[in-house]
Parts: C-alpha cells; sequence; structure tokens
C-alpha cells in the first residue's frame, strides 16, 4: 500500500506541475499561444511580452501556486509509521515531478517553460527563508540588467550557497536539491545564455502594454467586444 501511495502522490504531482497555465490563458482570454511569439516559452516572462501583466501576473501566480501544491498535497495521503526526514525525501520527488511537468506538460504536448516559477512554488514550502533571501537578489539583478533570464541564471546558481551557508540548511536531499536547481535552471535557459552572449537578449520592458485584447474585458462598466478576422470589432 506504501508503494502505491508513493507512485500516486509523484503522478499527482507531475500532472499538477503540467497544468500549462500560460498557454491556457493565452488561448482561453486572449486566442493565442504564446509559444508562437516572443520568445517561444510558455511562462509567465513571455505572457507579460506578448499578452501583457493582465495575462502574466495571474500566470506567474498559478505558477508558483501549482510548484506548492504539488509539494503539499502529500499531505492529504496517511503515511504511518513513516518518519518527518522520509516525507522530506518524498516531497524532494514531488518536487522534481512538477518541475518536470512544467517542462514536458502532459496537457500541451510536452512543450512548455522552463520551470522557474514552479521552482519558487516548491521553495515556498521547502526553502521559505532561501526563496525571500533569492526573491531579493533576482529583483537586484533584474533592476540593474532588466535581463530576467540572466536574473534567473544567476539566482539559480546562487541558490545552494543560500541554502547551504546562510540559511544553514543541513538536509542531506535538501541540499541536493538545491545543487540540482543550481545545474537545472542554467540548463533551461541554454538559449538565452547564447543570446546574451551575442548581445541579442531582450531585455525585460517594466512599461510594457499588452499586444492582444482579450475577448472579454471590463473597462469603467462593462464592454463586450468580440475580434473578427477581418479587421473590425463590433462593440
Amino acid at each position: 500500500m506504501f508503494q502505491f501511495y508513493l507512485a500516486l502522490e509523484i503522478l499527482l504531482a507531475y500532472i499538477i506541475g503540467s497544468i500549462p497555465n500560460a498557454v491556457w490563458v493565452g488561448k482561453l482570454f486572449y486566442g493565442t499561444d504564446v509559444r508562437q511569439h516572443g520568445s517561444g516559452n510558455a511562462g509567465a516572462t513571455n505572457v507579460i511580452r506578448v499578452l501583457g501583466y493582465k495575462a502574466g501576473i495571474p500566470v506567474l501566480i498559478l505558477d508558483v501556486l501549482k510548484g506548492w501544491v504539488a509539494v503539499q498535497v502529500i499531505f492529504l495521503f496517511p503515511h504511518p509509521g513513516l518518519d518527518e526526514n522520509f516525507i522530506t525525501y518524498v516531497r524532494i520527488c514531488m518536487a522534481f515531478a512538477a518541475v518536470i511537468g512544467h517542462v514536458f506538460p502532459l496537457f500541451a504536448g510536452f512543450k512548455g517553460g522552463k520551470g522557474v516559477g514552479t521552482l519558487a512554488g516548491v521553495a515556498i514550502a521547502l526553502y521559505p527563508m532561501a526563496l525571500l533571501i533569492t526573491l531579493g537578489l533576482f529583483i537586484t539583478i533584474l533592476a540593474i540588467s532588466r535581463y530576467v533570464s540572466l536574473a534567473s541564471i544567476l539566482c539559480g546558481i546562487f541558490f545552494p550557497f543560500i541554502v547551504i551557508f546562510i540559511t544553514v540548511q543541513v538536509h542531506t536531499g535538501l541540499i541536493i536539491l538545491s545543487i540540482v536547481v543550481a545545474i537545472f535552471i542554467p540548463i533551461t535557459h541554454i538559449k538565452n545564455i547564447k543570446r546574451l552572449m551575442k548581445g541579442k537578449e531582450n531585455k525585460f520592458n517594466f512599461r510594457r502594454e499588452k499586444k492582444a485584447k482579450p475577448v472579454f474585458d471590463v473597462l469603467t462598466g462593462f464592454v463586450f467586444e468580440v475580434r473578427f478576422d477581418r479587421g473590425f470589432d463590433y462593440m
């Protein structure tokens, strides 16, 4: 029975991670597959770039939330006789499954994002203090460079140092996971690294407006707008 619950928990974590928030929000509310625009990445940054903050911020929140939920769902199942140390290892396995689900989502043709938002949700559950420090570092690097990819890569690399030396984490599994994060994030950003080296990486525009209109929008009351392919709107 234990093996059944373990397999079910890891599978459930993968399914939760596979929820393609960027793809579904883009298609459902904007009629746009963000993977065909901008950087081609199914993540919050590209959603902001292509559709604007009104779409991107909810996607970011949902991606973080699914990472947190995927790790916490373990507490819905009984684990008689298992100590906290072992349960932490199971949660680490579920964290891996959730991130893999985000990068290779079952519900979006196995073409997803880079896993940073989902990793942030995992970190809220497993490394809350380390995440706060990393978030401060991310904001600082982003504000100075305006490269989201650079901020993500550097924070990923520094993450195990923060976990080990600043928050003084002693759990072997969590230390190993933090090192894996430092390897995983640069790997998922290889294309970004190449563009950074060539000076061709897009900088993040904090004032960027959305480039696509939603099918439904509320503006000072109620406005119903239907977009037609022939280039005119009926309001």
